[in-house]
């Protein structure tokens, strides 16, 4: 403590006064240093430029290599393999998907037209896909927001299904989304598993347990042939239309940072007989699909709430102005939340209501 006496030996001024000068020094001297540490605190971590680098080549992989493979997914205790085979040519991308387990189910695809056959009940469903997300196909090219959402980072080297894989991490920069740990094939690029993780938790993981890479494959394997071109088959068609941006009445003005819209579109959903408004976002890597239907006299009971599917995948339904308001996605509770609840109709001007 300086006293007001060693004060005036040393400064031709009153204490009092070089007392509040001193003061109003340290105040901002502290002030300073606060800052200085709070925006160091702050500062979110950069990523690695070379695990950027692994995720391009996740996006770049289908696009050029041919593979077939078996692929096991986890989630919930629930196990279900498949098998693919994928054959890339000039402008043309042909793939066969067949679930091993379970009830058959069996998906070709031709570019973008999807084709889904279920031999039990003898029903085909065709679709225009309208976002690529199917493993190990899980990211898009343009991959410039997802370290905006995700702090990325490299990991160890290991090996999956008998091939080297490096390990690149994806930490989540906010509590609204989930963490990703993906094993990447070191001479193609070609994702080889893929675990989404709620803290240190696997909630979904896909994995090749067999996999063969850049060899021929012959066209009549990754297409339907005359197998199906039998009497009794039952053909669905379901519609796709995709609409100019703002064109649906219906707009979300509160998703979590980062994540966009990427399109809007009615389509038609299995077992609904009307087209239903449909608008997806994305952060680069989660995404988030809102479903908006009228209720009529063919729409089951609404039971507003939240519930639970499998796996990394979490469903909030709401409703408001007689419509059914379904909100499903990649993302934890709170995300989901926070978009259902900021849902609103432009005719209108105001938000969804329970």
């Amino acid at each position: 403590m300086i006293s007001n006496t060693s004060l005036n030996m040393f400064f031709p001024v009153k204490a009092s006064a070089l007392q509040h000068i001193l003061f109003r020094m340290l105040l901002v001297l502290s002030l300073t240093i606060f800052c200085m540490q709070k925006v160091h605190a702050e500062a979110p971590p950069i990523s690695s430029n070379e695990a950027l680098s692994w995720l391009k080549k996740i996006a770049i992989a289908p696009r050029v290599h041919n593979y077939l493979g078996t692929f096991v997914y986890y989630a919930d205790g629930h196990v279900e393999s498949s098998h693919i085979t994928h054959l890339v040519s000039e402008n043309r991308e042909q793939e066969k998907i067949e679930v091993l387990d379970g009830m058959p189910r069996i998906v070709y695809r031709d570019n973008d037209q999807m084709t889904c056959f279920l031999p039990e009940s003898k029903r085909v469903y065709t679709e225009q896909r309208w976002f690529r997300k199917f493993f190990p196909d899980l990211l898009p090219q343009s991959l410039g927001d997802v370290d905006k959402s995700y702090h990325v980072t490299m990991g160890e080297r290991e090996r999956v299904a008998g091939h080297e894989s490096q390990i690149v991490l994806l930490a989540p920069r906010d509590n609204l989304r989930y963490a990703h740990k993906f094993w990447i094939h070191v001479d193609s690029g070609l994702l080889l598993k893929a675990a989404v993780m709620d803290a240190d938790e696997i909630i979904e993981q896909f994995a090749f347990a067999q996999l063969e890479v850049d060899r021929e494959i012959s066209t009549n394997l990754v297409e339907p042939g005359d197998t199906f071109d039998e009497i009794g088959w039952q053909m669905t068609n379901l519609k796709t239309v995709v609409l100019k941006e703002g064109e649906l009445p219906w707009q979300v003005d509160g998703a979590p940072a980062n994540f966009k819209k990427i399109i809007e579109m009615r389509r038609n959903l299995t077992g609904k007989q009307d087209l239903v408004d449909h608008i997806a976002l994305s952060d680069g890597l989660a995404t988030v699909s809102i479903f908006i239907e009228p209720f009529n006299e063919h729409s089951s009971p609404l039971v507003p709430g939240f519930y639970s599917s499998r796996g990394a995948i979490n469903i909030y339904v709401r409703s408001f102005d007689d419509h059914k308001i379904t909100i499903v996605g990649e993302v934890p509770f709170e995300a989901i939340k926070q978009i259902g609840d900021s849902v609103f109709n432009q005719q209108l001007g105001s938000v969804a209501e329970n």
